[in-house]
């Protein structure tokens, strides 16, 4: 019972119209995804993959079976918390305008069930590890089949990517209009979700350039949760735009 009343206590803090409690969970929130997202997008594929070498990427895999559960369990807490985020976010600046903030909101959870569903890829290499482990050998099929889970994962994280960029345009319009939040980090804001959206492109067209934009732009992103969570907003020009 006091598990649910701190839940309860918890929604009923969010639900409220006061705008320093909506902010600066937002901030929290989004500060949380930093460290699931070094974990589980830089962490891992560095301890793990070893770039043109499979045989030794799957040796890798065995002998840290669980790091590499982790990296699952990492990725699906992650949308997770994305999905409390964007509900705080839309909470916060829907007064400013209400078009944009729906905009946000879509784009946002259009990535979620892709970033979910991309997880199958490695739950499929874990099947296919234990089965060769149990049958004792390591055909050529085998290592090929490992290596297209471990490509398509890639390929799923990068189109999960494109919808990381696009919730960051009207989230940043949004900031920039909002007078309750400085405009300087809106288009920070900007600028990151540019940042990932030119590296979608870059990876389907100059698959050859390895330079990654987002890896200079994303600074808007560490900028943002810490002002919300440190400063929150303007109370005086947030009631204003929300009289209500």
């Amino acid at each position: 019972m006091k598990y649910f009343s701190k839940v309860r206590n918890i929604m009923t803090l969010v639900n409220t119209n006061k705008p320093q409690n909506i902010a600066r969970i937002s901030g929290l929130l989004y500060l949380l995804l930093i460290p699931l997202g070094i974990f589980g997008i830089l962490y891992v594929p560095n301890i793990l993959v070893v770039p043109g070498d499979t045989v030794a990427t799957i040796a890798k895999i065995n002998d840290n079976n669980m790091l590499f559960r982790l990296s699952i369990v990492n990725a699906l807490i992650a949308q997770l918390v994305n999905i409390f985020l964007v509900l705080t976010l839309y909470k916060l600046l829907k007064p400013v305008n209400r078009n944009y903030a729906v905009l946000m909101v879509i784009f946002s959870l259009l990535a979620v069930p892709i970033a979910m569903l991309n997880e199958l890829n490695y739950c499929a290499i874990l099947i296919l590890t234990k089965t060769e482990l149990l049958a004792g050998n390591g055909s050529e099929q085998y290592i090929v089949l490992i290596q297209l889970f471990l490509d398509l994962h890639e390929s799923g994280v990068i189109i999960a990517q494109i919808f990381w960029g696009l919730w960051l345009l009207p989230m940043g319009r949004l900031i920039i209009d909002s007078g309750f939040l400085p405009k300087t980090i809106g288009l920070m804001m900007v600028i990151a979700g540019l940042g990932y959206i030119v590296d979608v492109f870059n990876w389907l067209v100059f698959p050859e350039l390895k330079f990654g934009f987002s890896e200079f732009t994303f600074i808007g992103e560490i900028v943002l949760p810490l002002w919300l969570l440190i400063k929150g907003v303007n109370l005086q020009h947030w009631r204003r735009s929300n009289p209500t």
